[in-house]
Formats: structure tokens, sequence, C-alpha cells
């Protein structure tokens, strides 16, 4: 889970992470750097309110985060490009596990849901920055469109989503009665 040079990182350490409850609030310069990142005209607000517990077990530190996402955006409309303003409201909710050594490398492995919130850390610490960042990446909607999408689409001379799929021809065609 990281990222060569990431732009909200919040490195915690795990052996003082105990009860810590942390706020991160990415400031002008990782707003700008997070919208270039993920494509948006612009990030107005990230603040992320995290609780931090930690439980040893063998091999390291286990770190649980819960919290809460908070931001809003400006992202281009899917079909017209228009700034659309999003506000984003997300749950939060990571474990920081110490990286296994028992991996191999392009092993097929069987995951559970409860695994796929494990995000592996090197060392003595994690990236909570950027454990948010991509929580905000999984948060925006790709596909959003605003009110000038329609018009935009006929100018274009093209139809809507569902008159483009495998069923639009079958659309117009009526079942005849015997």
């Amino acid at each position: 889970m990281s990222t060569p040079n990431p732009e909200f990182s919040r490195p915690f350490d795990v052996r003082q992470a105990q009860g810590k409850q942390p706020r991160l609030e990415a400031d002008q310069a990782e707003r700008a750097a997070l919208a270039e990142r993920f494509g948006l005209v612009r990030i107005d607000s990230l603040v992320a309110d995290v609780e931090l517990a930690t439980r040893d077990r063998a091999g390291g530190f286990v770190v649980e985060a819960n919290g809460t996402l908070k931001a809003k955006i400006v992202q281009p409309c899917a079909v017209s490009a228009e700034d659309l303003d999003v506000s984003i409201d997300e749950p939060l909710f990571f474990r920081f596990v110490p990286r296994s050594t028992a991996h191999v490398p392009d092993e097929e492995v069987e995951l559970s849901a409860e695994d796929l919130d494990d995000i592996e850390y090197d060392g003595t610490h994690f990236d909570l920055g950027e454990a948010v960042a991509q929580s905000l990446a999984l948060a925006i909607d790709p596909f959003l469109t605003g009110p000038e999408a329609e018009a935009a689409r006929q100018a274009a001379g093209i139809g809507t989503p569902e008159d483009q799929g495998p069923f639009a021809a079958l659309k117009g065609l009526k079942m005849g009665k015997d």
C-alpha cells in the first residue's frame, strides 16, 4: 500500500499508537497533489478523524484504525466535463499488520472479508495518511454525471448508457401475441 512519494503521508509508530485519536487534515499543497493524482478538479477539504488501538501478536503489533473521512471535492462530470461539487462522508476501518514473511510471491491466496482491510507495514511504522488517501480514491464515483450530461450526450449524438447496452436493440421490439 505504498506509493513512491505519498502526497498525504502520516506515518505512525506502531509502538506508540495505542489510544491515539489523530485528526488528519490535508493542507492546500497535499489537496492539490491528491486532486491531480485522482483526476479531480480540486479538493476543498479532506479530514479524517481516527481512533487507534493496538494489540501485540507474534511477529509484531496489529493496529486497528476506526474513524470517518470527510471531504469536499470538485470533480468533472463523466459526460459533459462540468464541475460537480461532491461531499464525501465515509466510515474508515483499517487493520495494519506486520508484513508476512511466509507469503510467497505469485502464490494464490484465499482472502476472507475480514482480510480485505489488512494493510501490511514494514518495520515499526505504518502510513495512516496514505490509507486515508486511498479510501478517498475509492469513495469517488468515476461515472458521476451532472445536470448537463443529457444535453452533452444529445449534442454528441449518443444516447444514454441504457441505449448503448447489449439489449438496446431488444428494447424497441414488441412481442407478438399468439
